[in-house]
């Protein structure tokens, strides 16, 4: 990562640090609970960046480690159990035992054939959760806020903010030193050249499924702070809609690049957000074709800006350090 990035990733978490003081400064708590559910979806695509933005494994069913880390979280408290440190590490272990299942069957592909696996394993949970009527089916549950002992109260707005800003933070560090490591260098090179890799003596198969397990636990994890943030936990956070919205975050942001997923997941949700109201403003009831507009932006990003948001960004960054060097001379 050089300077650019590191500048870009502290500068992006700062902005995320100070969103709780703006919005009690401006009594505008609705900003709050936005973000924080941008941060959710960022863990969520941070995690899938492991493994398709440096492994070049496309997986289409990554949202439903986010269904089972939610439904971890809201099963137990179904039955009157709302303690965190049994939820969050429950929630954390599902969906470790599911990816590494899954990537152990889905990992004997490749190409398209991967790409239909994981999509088929995912809805295949996505139906299992709709037919369970004891929890709600299609409707879903209702579901508590965790508890951990008085330490930390969930139920604060702002505590609940700092809690997912520090999880986030958490992931983004991790991960970077994940990647930087002899893993990370063996998850890269098997994306570029896989046999050369399998011919220097490297179980290229066990490191990616490592990666696999490790991606579906950290979505797991967003998958459990999402159902503390609704409050509600249905199968619909399962479906390969879900997927794909994570996956476009990641190419929105930058793939390959850790920050670049975070970029992507608050640009697509602030156009998610806002992109209707700006419809129905200037035309009446056109507001339910936001995704007429939607599309042309995500057509444009890939095609002119290669990289992302993230290359974007730190391409202007390299042009104003460029000029006020030459200003220095």
């Amino acid at each position: 990562m050089d300077r650019r990035q590191i500048w870009l990733s502290l500068a992006t978490l700062a902005l995320f640090a100070v969103v709780p003081p703006l919005t009690v400064i401006f009594d505008q708590p609705f900003y709050m609970d936005m973000v924080a559910r941008i941060m959710v979806f960022a863990i969520a695509a941070v995690s899938l960046d492991l493994i398709l933005g440096h492994g070049g494994m496309v997986s289409f069913g990554h949202a439903v480690y986010m269904g089972i880390g939610a439904y971890a979280v809201g099963i137990l408290s179904y039955y009157g159990i709302d303690n965190g440190f049994l939820q969050i590490p429950l929630a954390l272990a599902a969906s470790a035992l599911i990816g590494l299942i899954f990537g152990a069957m889905s990992l004997r592909t490749s190409g398209v054939y991967f790409i239909m696996i994981t999509l088929a394993f995912a809805q295949m949970l996505y139906f299992l959760a709709i037919s369970l009527e004891e929890f709600g089916g299609d409707d879903g549950m209702s579901s508590m806020r965790s508890e951990f002992a008085g330490l930390i109260d969930l139920n604060d707005a702002m505590h609940f903010y700092y809690l997912v800003f520090a999880v986030l933070a958490g992931v983004l560090f991790c991960l970077h030193r994940l990647v930087l490591s002899r893993f990370g260098m063996v998850i890269r090179a098997s994306r570029t050249n896989e046999r050369r890799m399998q011919a220097m003596g490297f179980p290229t198969y066990r490191y990616k499924l490592a990666a696999f397990t490790i991606a579906g636990t950290i979505c797991g994890l967003a998958g459990a702070l999402f159902a503390n943030l609704n409050e509600f936990v249905s199968p619909d956070v399962m479906h390969w809609t879900h997927s794909g919205e994570i996956m476009i975050m990641v190419i929105m942001g930058g793939m390959g690049t850790l920050i670049g997923p975070v970029l992507g997941a608050t640009a697509f949700l602030l156009l998610e957000e806002y992109l209707p109201q700006w419809m129905e403003m200037a035309m009446t009831d056109a507001g339910e074709h936001w995704a007429i507009i939607m599309g042309p932006i995500l057509i444009a990003i890939v095609l002119f800006g290669r990289g992302g948001i993230h290359a974007l960004l730190a391409a202007s960054l390299g042009r104003n350090g460029n000029n006020g060097s030459k200003r220095d001379d």
